[in-house]
């Protein structure tokens, strides 16, 4: 096994043509992957809150869903995290896809038998779906160069556009499948989550080999022992970069508070200004499609005019879909989509800039382990945004939960510029 394992190291360490047809490789299967969990992440948050609103009767409650697959999330990606860092992505990805979609099947018997805690249990395991399509990006870095990096986040998340604006868009025909089952109609998305997250599992177990990250740690290893020979504490030293991991973490995090507090609570708001689930879906729709699409181009523009740049353009992008968000007509479609593309914008910004400072500031050997992390902190941040959105909107408004949003945002501000002092 040793030998075998010693062969296909020496195979990529000699001939970086074969190096690089690997990294491709891995590109593509992520992010086929990824195409199938976007329709399963986006089919559910769209539906989420409206349905727990149905079973509880309450807006109160309304982000609980977004704050419980969140936090769902967190857990799953320590674990991811964890499983990738001793068995490799394969493992750990695809086993992450195939808990949230036993999840999502949970959440559509919840909504059958009307079980409320059934439902807030299964949206949790459900979480375990959208770490693995948020941990999958790094999947594509672990063999780039880091004048590759963000562009090889950006192509695994572009490709997540396809199911993801697909899967808001899907909402009123599944919702009409369901019936038709005796489901239901807000259980509907949640069929398709199912259907999408096992699928993207079954892509990544069967075809990510050899396994990326595994291949990673044999070459980094190789050259440490060329570099350093017995040299442990360079070692150590090296492995790790504690400033670029606290700004990577603050700008994911921030991030992802802002735009999962005002996410969550667009339908709701929608619905009580009467918009219909069509509607919800075209807006959420254009939302995530921000979210992922223009991916190509943001790591193109992290890579050249660097991470800090479009940390910056992050926070201000956030700013204006919190002011447009908190200010614009309730019953105006055109801003809501503006404000909300916006908001997916600003996130995508975020996300790809402080990943990329993230695989920056690591190496093969505590990269998984750490980014998995890392991913718990951001889940656990999407978690508290998601909870607290619906009481800020139950107490007060959605225009004062966008404009608190946006003005929360602008912490990524002194914090990059921090970080260039160092």
């Amino acid at each position: 096994m040793l030998g075998k394992a010693q062969e296909t190291m020496d195979t990529y360490i000699d001939s970086p043509e074969k190096l690089k047809n690997l990294y491709k490789r891995v590109l593509i299967v992520v992010s086929l992957s990824q195409v199938f969990g976007g329709a399963g992440l986006a089919a559910g948050i769209t539906v989420g809150a409206l349905l727990a609103q149905q079973m509880l009767g309450t807006d109160a409650y309304a982000g609980v869903p977004s704050a419980l697959f969140t936090l769902g999330s967190a857990c799953a990606a320590f674990i991811v995290g964890k499983l990738s860092q001793r068995y490799g992505r394969r493992t750990g990805l695809s086993t992450g896809f195939f808990v949230g979609g036993l999840g999502a099947i949970g959440v559509v018997i919840a909504a059958i038998t009307n079980s409320v805690i059934l439902l807030f249990a299964s949206l949790f395991i459900y979480g375990a779906g959208t770490a693995s399509n948020l941990q999958a990006r790094y999947a594509g870095t672990d063999l780039a160069n880091n004048k590759q990096r963000a562009k090889a986040i950006s192509t695994t998340m572009v490709m997540t556009t396809f199911g993801a604006v697909a899967g808001p868009n899907l909402v009123e025909i599944m919702g009409k499948v369901a019936v038709s089952i005796g489901v239901p109609s807000l259980a509907g998305p949640f069929i398709l989550s199912a259907t999408a997250f096992i699928l993207a599992g079954l892509v990544l177990f069967i075809m990510l080999r050899p396994d990326p990250l595994e291949i990673a740690k044999m070459i980094e290893a190789d050259r440490r022992e060329n570099e350093y020979g017995n040299k442990t504490e360079s070692l150590s030293e090296k492995a790790i970069n504690k400033r670029g991991l606290t700004v990577g973490a603050t700008v994911m995090v921030l991030t992802q508070i802002v735009m999962v507090a005002i996410m969550t609570m667009t339908p709701v708001h929608m619905k009580h200004h009467g918009h219909g689930l069509s509607e919800v879906g075209i807006v959420i729709g254009f939302h995530v499609g921000s979210m992922y699409l223009p991916s190509l181009v943001t790591g193109v523009l992290v890579d050249k005019i660097g991470r800090t740049a479009m940390s910056i353009a992050s926070g201000v992008t956030l700013l204006f879909a919190g002011l447009l968000a908190a200010f614009a007509p309730s019953d105006s479609m055109v801003l809501l989509i503006v404000a909300l593309s916006l908001l997916g914008l600003g996130w995508n910004f975020g996300l790809i800039s402080g990943t990329a400072q993230i695989v920056d500031s690591t190496e093969p050997s505590t990269r998984a382990k750490t980014q998995g992390k890392i991913d718990v902190l951001v889940a656990l941040a999407g978690a508290s945004g998601g909870a607290l959105s619906g009481m800020v909107v139950a107490n007060a408004s959605y225009a004062t939960l966008s404009l608190a949003g946006g003005l929360l945002s602008l912490i990524l501000i002194p914090v990059v510029i921090w970080s260039r002092k160092a």
